[in-house]
């Protein structure tokens, strides 16, 4: 039997309310559940750059929250180093900074979160500082975290991500084998100048004697580019406040 026109409308709007109000229902409740787990797994990114990753596989999510609440602290300061604790009038913590949308922004503009690691039991001594990082690989956007012994200059080590780089290629910088080519590796050459850490082109070299250098990946020259740009960039942005550590650090001697 045909229906009226006046039937299928009023059928086709209480659909459209009801599953409109299950879809509703759906993201109120599943809301808190995912903004939970992505700042679950921006703790495990950053604790990465410290630790080990088999040893954050082993932690449960508590054990996780637990770790970074006793071990890390963190401020925000602006391009300038000086630390920042509003804008605009609204409160702003390193945790709650989204560095992509940042990332949109004028290097000027935007906000640079400052993760501070400490020793274990002792909140007065730091370990390590903790940077973010942003910028373009192949494909996609890709990110991570860096750490910097207490010198400002020593690589102590370093996690990486990427949005969309090919699987085998630029995806490996996502490899704790790749990632550890960091680790002892120094920013600042013996002028005091600011050279970061350059991913070379091509795989199966020997860098261990140049400071600034790594090896590369094979096939995945432009993600490594992509690496090289980012690390340069956000680490000159950020080195305003690392010298101003480092003088301090000098200061206290």
């Amino acid at each position: 039997m045909q229906q009226s026109n006046a039937y299928i409308i009023t059928f086709s709007v209480i659909l459209t309310v009801v599953l409109g109000l299950l879809l509703s229902g759906t993201s109120q409740v599943l809301g808190p559940l995912q903004r939970e787990a992505e700042a679950l797994d921006k703790k495990k990114q950053i604790l990465g750059a410290v630790i080990s990753g088999e040893e954050i596989s082993a932690m449960s999510p508590q054990e996780v929250n637990d770790y970074y609440t006793n071990r890390i602290s963190s401020i925000v300061v602006d391009i300038n180093g000086k630390e920042v604790s509003e804008q605009g009038g609204v409160a702003v913590t390193a945790e709650t900074v989204d560095i992509a949308k940042n990332y949109k922004k004028p290097a000027d503009q935007r906000l640079y979160p400052v993760f501070i690691y400490h020793a274990e039991g002792n909140a007065d001594q730091v370990e390590s500082y903790i940077f973010p990082l942003y910028g373009a690989g192949l494909w996609d956007a890709i990110w991570g975290f860096i750490a910097l012994d207490t010198d400002m200059n020593t690589v102590g080590g370093i996690t990486l991500a990427h949005a969309g780089e090919t699987p085998g290629l630029g995806a490996r910088i996502t490899e704790p084998g790749v990632q550890a080519r960091y680790v002892g590796k120094t920013i600042f050459d013996e002028s005091g100048d600011l050279v970061a850490v350059e991913m070379q082109k091509g795989e199966g070299k020997d860098y261990s004697s140049q400071p600034h250098q790594i090896d590369g990946m094979s096939g995945a020259t432009i993600t490594g580019k992509g690496v090289n740009s980012m690390l340069k960039d956000y680490l000159g942005h950020y080195e305003a406040y690392i010298e101003s550590k480092k003088s301090g650090a000098v200061a206290a001697l």
